[in-house]
């Protein structure tokens, strides 16, 4: 009974943080720099943390600056708020999220790049945007697995939007994630959201759960050094898979 009731104040706030942003993204940012966007997007994220009952622990250090390009394991719906939490990036996402209520348009505000996955002739059109994003040196961030993961076996990467960054010879930064609770240490598989899995009852799983400690391990950046976007992955799937453990 307590912890639905801490769950139920969990979603009220939420809900409140959730409008608060969008009222932030309709009325002040056309105002705002891209660096003061970039700030506020980063403390949002980290208060929409707190209000899920979530902390954050970040080992490693972020890129300072662009050009990069984060890889990142997938394993839920939290996986974007805790990268924009630790340090701001543009994401790599489906199509569909830009119409999804208040989400897509606070996804659309942090700069969201959008590919329609079942087309070749867009992931090539995403693969030069990509392109021009990392020449103009900012920082972008993919999910190279394409879905999320149960988080007990990494699934393959798709290489193809690595050739964004060996056009531009941009540094690839891997970076391992996971949920853990914060009493026991023990992996937390609350935040899931995989397979037949709802959004909503993930979400209520998560902010039913005891407190979450979300553990953000940044890796060293690399270059391509003329492997080609396929061997690249693999080694880059090695080191997230290391980085995702420790």
């Amino acid at each position: 009974m307590l912890r639905s009731a801490i769950a139920v104040w969990r979603v009220l706030r939420l809900v409140i943080h959730a409008v608060h942003g969008l009222l932030v993204v309709l009325l002040r940012f056309p105002s705002l720099t891209p660096e003061q966007q970039q700030a506020r997007i980063q403390a949002w994220s980290l208060q929409l943390l707190a209000c899920a009952g979530v902390t954050l622990e970040v080992r490693g250090t972020p890129v300072v600056t662009g050009p990069a390009l984060m890889v990142a394991n997938h394993l839920s719906w939290l996986d974007i708020p805790v990268l924009h939490a630790a340090r701001y990036c543009r994401f790599i996402s489906k199509s569909d999220v830009k119409d999804w209520p208040i989400v897509g348009t606070l996804a659309t505000a942090a700069g969201t790049l959008y590919i329609e996955r079942a087309s070749r002739r867009d992931a090539l059109r995403m693969v030069q945007s990509m392109h021009d994003s990392l020449v103009q040196r900012e920082v972008l961030a993919v999910f190279p697995e394409g879905t999320t993961g149960d988080g007990r076996e990494l699934l393959p990467f798709h290489a193809n939007l690595l050739q964004a960054a060996i056009t531009a010879d941009a540094p690839v930064q891997p970076i391992g994630l996971r949920f853990v609770d914060k009493a026991t240490g023990a992996i937390s598989y609350a935040p899931s959201y995989i397979g037949d899995e709802t959004l909503l009852g993930s979400i209520w799983r998560t902010l039913v759960a005891k407190p979450i400690v979300a553990v953000i391990h940044y890796g060293e950046p690399e270059r391509a050094q003329g492997q080609d976007r396929r061997v690249w992955s693999q080694h880059l799937h090695a080191r997230v898979d290391e980085l995702r453990k420790i």
